[in-house]
């Protein structure tokens, strides 16, 4: 359950940044949207290590 709510914030930020870079007045949506992405990655990436041990 938890990957899948990791995976939806994950397409979330990406949609958000995509959408930052398309119009843009919003770039600072797309500086926040790749900062969540890539903060939401890494949790995730721990996350899953942490259930393999």
């Amino acid at each position: 359950m938890l990957l899948l709510i990791i995976i939806a914030a994950l397409v979330i930020w990406l949609l958000l940044a995509v959408l930052g870079f398309v119009i843009k007045g919003l770039f600072w949506l797309a500086i926040i949207g790749i900062i969540l992405f890539l903060v939401t990655a890494a949790f995730g990436a721990s996350r899953r290590s942490a259930s393999r041990r």
